[in-house]
């Protein structure tokens, strides 16, 4: 599926009567690369959730090119194009890599299964194993592999990167940064790893109290160490 800007609009969402996010509006071009950072607990997770129908949407509006998503079940903005990845990772432990691709797939057959394996070759090595015997890089990257199946136009990542070992944080950033550039996918990322997110993105959000308190350049933020000490309350180098 060819990718398509998101536009988003006055966006309140949250979980039963608990509003999580107010107000946020934001838009990311088509094959645009954005980040979103924050402190734990701001809204960063619950905004990714409610772009892909899993939360309850008070107002605004989501759209995806010219479709509206805003009152759209979570399967049909799937269909639509919005592909998540949850920072849970979500995999069938007891299921094999291939077996777990398989239900990633709406239609076709074993040769989409394939086109996983050429962007993530350990998984082809891996393919009779079962979930819970991959390590944590092995098993986000199956939870990212079974969402490309769908064929999203837009990708949600919630925080890939946590609680893996340098090494796979390199591999797993250099394999999401080729997806954006090879295949045109627009991808909103969601990471504690300021430095790695600010080197992915172009745009970058920062969400506090579940609203937007800075919104720019990803090169601005990552050149201002004074911003990013205030808001995140942390240094980069």
């Amino acid at each position: 599926m060819p990718a398509a800007p998101l536009k988003v609009t006055n966006l309140t969402a949250g979980y039963g009567l608990t509003e999580i996010i107010s107000d946020v509006s934001f838009e990311v071009p088509a094959g645009g690369r954005m980040v979103v950072l924050g402190r734990n607990g701001v809204g960063k997770t619950t905004l990714l959730a409610s772009l892909m129908g899993l939360c309850t949407q008070r107002g605004g509006t989501v759209r995806l090119g010219d479709q509206d998503l805003s009152h759209r079940k979570t399967s049909t903005r799937a269909v639509l194009g919005m592909g998540y990845v949850p920072q849970t990772r979500d995999i069938f432990r007891s299921l094999t890599v291939e077996q777990n691709l398989s239900t990633g797939i709406r239609s076709g057959s074993g040769a989409r299964i394939e086109e996983a394996y050429e962007i993530f070759p350990r998984l082809a090595e891996r393919r009779r194993n079962l979930g819970m015997q991959l390590s944590g890089g092995e098993q986000q990257m199956l939870s990212i592999a079974r969402t490309l199946l769908g064929r999203p136009s837009v990708l949600l990542l919630d925080e890939p990167l946590e609680g893996l070992a340098p090494v796979i944080c390199d591999e797993l950033m250099a394999t999401i940064s080729n997806l954006s550039a090879l295949h045109s996918m627009t991808i909103i990322l969601v990471e504690q790893q300021i430095e790695r997110a600010l080197e992915f993105g172009q745009a970058c959000l920062i969400i506090e109290r579940g609203q937007i308190v800075w919104e720019g350049a990803a090169s601005a933020l990552k050149s201002d160490r004074v911003l990013v000490e205030n808001y995140l309350g942390v240094g980069i180098r």
